[in-house]
C-alpha cells in the first residue's frame, strides 16, 4: 500500500491515496531536473527568473482558500492558520522576486592599494536540489526552499511528506500554471530509500530537509558519504524566559500563543517556560488558566492520532519521573487537550524531549544566570524568546543563549525578510531572507590582470 495517504484526523477517514513514484519515474525526475539546470541555471536572466516567481505568489493568494482547505484536511490545521500559511508562502515569493535579483550582485573584493587587478566574487547556481519536506507547514516550508533556490538559478526535485500529497499536487500545479519551464520544478512522491538513491546521484548537487533529528541523521549521513551540501531544519525545545514585566497578562497571552501556534506543532514554537522566581506563582497561575481555557474552544487535531500517542507517552513518562500535569480534559483520537507540565527535573527523560503538541513545560529559576543555563541545557538549539523591560538585560541575554534566533518581548515576528535556522540538533544552515540565498550557490571568485 502506497504511503502517499491523505487521512483526515479530524474523523480519521482516509481521503484519498497517491500512487507511490516507480523507480522509472524518479529517473525521469532527476533527468528533466538536470536538463532543466542548464537553460534554467545559465541561460536565463534573473528578472525572468523573478517574474515567474511572482506569478506563483499571485496564484498563491488567488487559490488561497482552494489550498487552505487542502491542509485542513491533510493535516488538521484551522481554516484561518491554513490560509495565513499560503499568505505567507506569498509574501517569500514576492520577497525573492522583488529582491533576488541584487542578492545575486556580483561583489566586488577589495584587494588593498598594492594589488594589481581586480576580484569579484560572482554568484552561480550549482544545479539540481533535492527538498524534502515535513507535513506541518506543507506550503511555507516549500516555499522558503523552492523561492531562493529557482531565483538563484537551481533546479528542484521536491519530496513531501506521506501525509501531504494534495497540497504537492496543488503546488505542483501553480508552477506548471505560471509557465516554469519543464523539469524547473518536479514533485515526486518518492520513498525513503528512493530520496536516499536521489542523495547519491551525481546530478543532485545538495539537499534541503526540514523534519525530525532521525530524518536528518539519516539524509546527512547519506550526503555526507556522497559529499554533497545540506541544509537541516530539524527540532526545537525553544526557551520562552520571562524576567520581568510591566504587563503580566499582555506576557501571558504571548507564551500561550507562543505554545500554541498550530496547536503546538511548530519546530521554533516556545515549549519551556522558564520564569524568574518573584513572577513564577502568579504567572503559572495565568498561564495553565488560559491554556486550559484554550481547550474549551474549538481546538485543531493533533496531526495524527499517532502523533496524539506519542505525546500522551511522553507526558506518561514525565509524570512517573515526578512531573504534575495538568491538562482541560481527556484526549479523543487526534483531539489533545492543552497541558502544562511543572516539576520536570533534570534527570527526567522529558526534560531534553520536544514535546509537538499543545504542552508546556514551565521553570522556575532564581536569577538571570540560572535562566540561560536552563534555557542552554537542551540538546536543540532553534528559537528562543526573552521577555524583559531591561533592555540592556534583554541584549545581555540574548547574546548569552545558545539558539539561532532570538525574539525579544515578542511572539510570531517571523518573516520573509529575516533568517530561520538553528544550531546544536535543530540543525544548520539558514533559510530565508538573503541567508537564503547563500546556502545553495556557488560563490565564484573571479581573479584578472586584465
Amino acid at each position: 500500500m502506497s504511503s502517499y495517504v491523505v487521512t483526515d484526523p479530524a474523523t480519521g477517514e482516509i481521503v484519498e491515496t497517491f500512487p507511490e513514484a516507480t523507480d522509472g519515474q524518479i529517473e525521469s525526475a532527476l533527468q528533466a531536473a538536470a536538463s532543466a539546470a542548464t537553460s534554467w541555471g545559465r541561460s536565463t536572466a534573473p528578472a525572468e527568473r523573478a517574474s515567474l516567481l511572482r506569478a506563483v505568489a499571485e496564484l498563491h493568494r488567488e487559490r488561497r482558500d482552494e489550498l487552505a482547505r487542502i491542509i485542513v484536511t491533510e493535516m488538521g490545521k484551522p481554516f484561518a492558520d491554513s490560509a495565513a500559511e499560503v499568505d505567507f508562502s506569498a509574501d517569500i515569493y514576492t520577497y525573492y522576486a522583488q529582491h533576488g535579483e541584487a542578492l545575486l550582485a556580483d561583489e566586488p573584493v577589495n584587494l588593498g592599494p598594492d594589488a594589481e587587478g581586480t576580484a569579484v566574487v560572482k554568484r552561480a547556481p550549482l544545479g539540481p536540489l533535492l527538498g524534502i519536506m515535513p507535513w506541518n507547514f506543507p506550503y511555507y516550508q516549500v516555499a522558503r526552499f523552492a523561492a531562493p533556490n529557482l531565483m538563484i538559478g537551481n533546479t528542484i526535485v521536491l519530496k513531501h511528506a506521506p501525509q501531504c500529497p494534495s497540497s504537492a499536487a496543488a503546488i505542483q500545479k501553480i508552477y506548471d500554471d505560471v509557465g516554469f519551464p519543464s523539469g524547473c520544478y518536479v514533485n515526486v512522491y518518492a520513498t525513503n530509500e528512493q530520496a536516499a538513491a536521489m542523495i547519491a546521484d551525481p546530478r543532485i548537487t545538495g539537499v534541503s530537509l526540514t523534519g525530525s533529528e532521525r530524518a536528518g541523521a539519516a539524509v546527512a549521513e547519506v550526503a555526507g558519504r556522497n559529499l554533497k551540501k545540506v541544509v537541516l531544519e530539524l527540532g526545537g525545545s525553544d526557551p520562552f524566559i520571562l524576567l520581568s514585566t510591566g504587563d503580566l497578562d499582555a506576557v501571558v497571552d504571548a507564551a500561550v500563543a507562543a505554545r500554541l501556534d498550530n496547536t503546538g506543532q511548530s519546530c521554533n514554537a516556545a515549549k519551556r517556560f522558564i520564569v524568574i522566581d518573584e513572577l513564577y506563582d502568579e504567572f503559572l497561575e495565568r498561564f495553565t488558566a488560559k491554556m486550559l481555557a484554550a481547550g474549551s474552544d474549538d481546538l485543531a487535531p493533533l496531526s495524527s492520532v499517532a502523533a496524539a500517542s506519542r505525546l500522551a507517552a511522553q507526558i506518561r513518562q514525565a509524570v512517573d519521573a515526578g512531573a504534575q500535569f495538568v491538562a482541560a480534559g481527556e484526549r479523543h483520537g487526534a483531539f489533545f487537550p492543552p497541558g502544562v507540565l511543572t516539576g520536570v527535573t533534570a534527570d527526567s527523560d522529558a526534560y531534553l524531549q520536544e514535546f509537538f503538541g499543545p504542552v508546556a513545560m514551565v521553570f522556575r529559576v532564581g536569577s538571570e544566570k540560572e535562566a540561560i543555563s536552563v534555557a542552554n541545557d537542551t540538546p536543540y538549539g532553534l528559537g528562543s524568546y526573552v521577555f524583559t523591560t531591561d533592555r540592556e538585560q534583554a541584549y545581555r541575554v540574548a547574546d548569552r543563549i545558545d539558539a539561532g534566533m532570538v525574539y525579544i518581548n515578542g511572539v510570531s515576528l517571523d518573516q520573509a525578510e529575516t533568517p530561520f535556522g538553528g544550531v546544536k540538533r535543530s540543525g544548520f544552515g539558514r533559510e530565508l531572507g538573503r541567508y537564503g540565498m547563500d546556502e545553495f550557490v556557488n560563490k565564484k571568485l573571479v581573479r584578472s590582470l586584465i
